[in-house]
């Protein structure tokens, strides 16, 4: 097959709706940087575009008919969106499907602790990172803290142009000769992932507010008792901090989400701005490509779907992944408000659907050209990848498409005038990896994988092309019309 760079197909028009499309999908890299802020963006732009909460129709008991739309969450973490076809639900549906959760460093539990004059959060790492490439460089802290009277304050320090940031710390390259001759892998060890937060003692602070003259109520009247004596000062410090700003006592840890991820914002990359330098776009710029082009879409004949979901860096497990009964449980609503009850029609509708399972795949990158087989990698500026199949080496654990429609994609891309491109990730003995359509697979609808080449998988920062991005779009429309 020929490879063409696709920047130099475009005219003008084009090109400034690609710009269009890649400053929103900037914006959306910047306002969603864990799992329930891009739940929490997705909601306000489907309410704008008209989608109402599954949740408040069927409170109301009313029927759905071809043109409403809808949106039902699940523990802020999971968003489906519907826009009801002309055809029954039980004759399929168009779903896009993608993931909203990124390669991070999650705060345990019990995090906070002092050693040697320094404050530190005690971490876990989720899914797959190269541990070394999260050390000395500035970090961001996102999340939930939940009360025990069930009150939710959110988190977000390190994005403001005024906020601190974090960091974990690294060996001085001038004491690291031993730690230079480890493996990769255990250069940096995971335990040694913790975030440092502060090196201040509680008593530096009182004697500076004694100074400013507060007034006797305040804690530094106690000065004589606390200076010098308190123990953990640094710690007691951030503890001050947390209470002041959140109202956090130390035990709220225990019901906090709380999740480390690179500061900074979404940019241009390249002299000619071409691509993109950001934090999660996998696979986050399949997800948000995917939901731009389901508010795009108001009209077509069957329901169309866009799904994005958690946990699949670390195997769609639990009550917000791909494996849980969320969705299953929602196409059973839709089929019911539609339809009337019936186990039987959901069954069909899961059966009779189309799936592209969007996720990103590994582009071909000359600097590492051994880890690839050429004729059979995606490349930036290539257009929308589809991946006939994941899985490992023999193919383990994929989902491994049928010809027949691919055939038909091929034909709904090539009306569209989408560019697309066919991948592997990577080579055959080499690694893989694994996405949400095997488990969609297994209701018997045809699925394949499709998505948006990068560079720097699972990185801090990935590389994606704005050409890509914004022939994704296009693609998930035209999908969405079959």
């Amino acid at each position: 097959m020929e490879r063409k760079n696709i920047w130099n197909t475009y005219n003008k028009e084009q090109l400034m709706e690609l710009d269009r499309i890649n400053e929103k999908y900037k914006a959306c890299l910047d306002a969603g940087k864990t799992e329930r802020e891009c739940v929490e963006l997705g909601i306000r732009m489907a309410e704008e575009a008209g989608y109402q909460s599954l949740e408040e129709i069927l409170s109301s008991e009313k029927k759905l008919k071809a043109g409403d739309r809808v949106y039902a969450v699940n523990m802020d973490k999971m968003l489906a969106l519907f826009r009801i076809g002309e055809e029954p639900i039980s004759a399929g549906m168009n779903i896009l499907g993608a993931h909203i959760d990124s390669p991070r460093v999650d705060v345990k539990q019990n995090p906070l602790y002092e050693n040697e004059g320094f404050s530190y959060l005690d971490t876990h790492y989720y899914g797959g990172i190269k541990k070394y490439q999260w050390v000395a460089q500035p970090l961001s802290l996102h999340g939930v803290i939940v009360k025990k009277d069930g009150t939710v304050v959110k988190v977000n320090i390190g994005e403001d142009a005024g906020d601190p940031v974090f960091v974990i710390t690294d060996l001085l390259v001038h004491l690291a000769q031993e730690q230079l001759e480890k493996k990769a892998s255990k250069v940096i060890d995971g335990e040694k992932l913790d975030l440092l937060i502060g090196n201040r003692p509680i008593d530096a602070v009182l004697d500076e507010i004694n100074t400013e003259g507060k007034d006797s109520d305040s804690p530094a009247d106690d000065g004589d008792a606390v200076r010098g004596e308190q123990k953990d000062a640094v710690k007691a410090n951030v503890l001050r901090l947390l209470k002041e700003k959140y109202g956090m006592e130390e035990e709220d840890f225990t019901s906090a989400e709380l999740e480390i991820v690179p500061a900074g914002k979404a940019r241009d990359c390249g002299l000619d701005r071409s691509m993109i330098l950001s934090y999660g776009q996998d696979d986050r710029v399949c997800a948000f490509t995917s939901l731009f082009a389901m508010l795009d879409v108001t009209e077509a004949k069957r329901t169309g779907c866009c799904l994005l979901v958690d946990k699949e860096e670390i195997g769609s497990v639990g009550a917000t992944g791909m494996h849980s009964r969320f969705f299953e449980n929602i196409v059973a609503e839709l089929v019911a408000a539609t339809e009337g009850e019936s186990e039987l029609k959901v069954r069909r509708a899961l059966m009779n659907s189309r799936m592209l399972s969007s996720d990103v795949s590994a582009a071909f990158d000359p600097m590492f050209a051994e880890a690839f087989e050429k004729r059979s990698s995606a490349f930036l500026a290539g257009g929308i990848t589809f991946n006939k199949f994941t899985g490992s080496r023999g193919k383990s654990g994929s989902n491994d498409a049928n010809a027949e429609y691919i055939a038909a994609l091929r034909k709904a891309m090539d009306d569209a005038q989408v560019a697309y491109q066919f991948a592997e990730l990577g080579r055959v003995d080499l690694g893989g990896g694994g996405t949400i359509a095997y488990i969609m697979a297994n209701y018997g609808m045809e699925v394949i994988d499709s998505g948006v080449a990068v560079l720097n998988m699972h990185a801090p920062y990935e590389v994606s092309s704005k050409a890509d991005v914004y022939e994704a779009v296009k693609g998930y429309r035209a999908f969405l019309k079959m």
